[in-house]
């Protein structure tokens, strides 16, 4: 089919320049006359704004707590609070997953969503570390006690971002994307007997999951864990929502993208120790080039889909660009390419693994993204990306976007080398944190 024009340069406008600052200003100006516990409105410098509403997070009126919360998360959108977490961060973090446990689903869903920016202002780290340690049982326990699939979306949404910039190494990352798996997907044997899952909770899980497969490399994959997925995401490609089938077209592209296919498709079959046994390699050939065949023709239909299953025609028009997308990339090999505009510098991205992380993070931060993006370093790390003043004070010292990119991806050469003596670090150190965010978040290219 060859590389078309529409490669697509997308052309998202998130224009934020130096002299137009009006995604956070008036976030801020908003958030400095919200009283929490008052009835008068006050100007409040924005410590004293977050100390008022981290004291009302110990109420015991839910509805209390959820304005505490709703005034925190303003905040952390509008502006990156590393000061007043220099102070407060573990008092923070503490009353948010108080909030995870004993909530009402409207509270867990903003403390989810408060954890998961509290992640992302604190960046790699002792404290993301935490975050992670601390967070990770009181979240696993609540997707078995909560059914509200808006609760489940913000608690999967908490999971991913906070394994995303604490998680040091794959078998932690692994780890969360098997608590995601297990909300749709639980695995034979189980005692627990689980509900059908709504379309917004499959689309829930199956972004999250691939957000944190974008951090993986296919050699450190674990297959056991992931026997038939390819198959189970082929067969959300066939359901009625177009949510669900577009992040499980998403889901493949990727899987196919970082390589290692045969470690999600293959039919688990356990010996008496453990291990999988898998097919002949000729048959295990046989059986990826079948499901490959079987997943291009879904996808064929669904990039020139006339309509039916889905009302609004620019929703249809999106699932058409993408499974455009995804054919050519099964195809011909070539991935969509992204540019989106932030305060005069173009963010870029060429690679399904990018676009995902991409997409995820504008979900999730909403009105905060354009202000994270100019002033979170984690996230210029992430992407490569320097914004337009950083650009004037980083000239000498700056390395461009291309070799960060490569540097990140988990195919590259680099990243590969740099793996492999982490690995090496930890087997000496014996599973001793050496200080930095090791493997999982230096993977995290986009």
């Amino acid at each position: 089919m060859g590389k078309r024009n529409s490669q697509r340069k997308n052309a998202a406008m998130f224009e934020s320049d130096d002299d137009n600052s009006s995604v956070s200003s008036s976030s801020t100006t908003r958030s400095d006359r919200v009283p929490v516990l008052g009835t008068e409105e006050v100007q409040l410098d924005k410590d004293s704004l977050l100390e008022q509403a981290l004291d009302a997070l110990y109420e015991k009126r839910g509805s209390t707590r959820e304005k505490a919360l709703a005034s925190i998360i303003e905040a952390f959108n509008s502006s990156l609070q590393h000061e007043f977490l220099e102070k407060k961060f573990a008092t923070l973090l503490h009353q948010c997953l108080n909030s995870v446990k004993r909530g009402s689903s409207k509270e867990i869903s903003l403390a989810s969503h408060a954890i998961g920016l509290l992640a992302l202002t604190v960046g790699p780290g002792d404290n993301a570390r935490e975050i992670l340690e601390e967070s990770i049982t009181p979240l696993s326990q609540a997707f078995k006690s909560v059914s509200d699939s808006l609760k489940i979306s913000a608690l999967l949404e908490c999971l991913a971002i906070i394994t995303f910039v604490g998680g040091n190494d794959s078998e932690e990352t692994e780890r969360s994307m098997q608590i995601m798996w297990q909300v749709v997907h639980p695995k034979l044997g189980s005692n627990v007997v689980a509900s059908k899952p709504s379309a917004a909770v499959i689309t829930a899980v199956v972004s999250a999951w691939s957000f944190l497969l974008t951090t993986m490399d296919g050699f450190s994959l674990n297959p056991k864990h992931w026997q038939e997925s390819i198959s189970y995401l082929s067969s959300l490609l066939d359901k009625d929502d177009r949510s669900v089938r577009i992040a499980a077209g998403e889901a493949l592209a990727l899987i196919f993208e970082i390589g290692s296919v045969e470690k999600f498709c293959g039919e688990a079959k356990s010996s008496n120790d453990g291990s999988i046994q898998g097919s002949k390699p000729r048959e295990g050939f046989s059986h990826i080039q079948g499901l490959k065949g079987k997943i291009i023709n879904q996808v064929k239909n669904l990039s020139a889909e006339a309509g039916g299953r889905g009302s609004a025609k620019k929703d249809l028009n999106s699932q058409r660009n993408l499974f455009r997308d995804i054919l050519e990339f099964f195809e011909d090999g070539y991935c969509p390419e992204i540019s989106v505009k932030i305060g005069g510098e173009s963010l870029q991205t060429s690679s399904w693994s990018q676009l995902i992380q991409l997409n995820f993070l504008k979900r999730f931060l909403g009105g905060g993204f354009v202000k994270h993006m100019q002033e979170n370093e984690f996230l210029h790390d992430v992407f490569g990306f320097t914004p337009k003043k950083k650009h004037l004070l980083d000239d000498e010292h700056r390395i461009s976007s291309a070799e960060k990119r490569m540097y990140r991806s988990p195919n590259s050469v680099l990243n590969k080398a740099r793996t492999q003596l982490l690995n090496k670090q930890r087997m000496l150190s014996e599973g001793r944190n050496a200080g930095h965010f090791a493997v999982n978040v230096g993977d995290e290219e986009v």
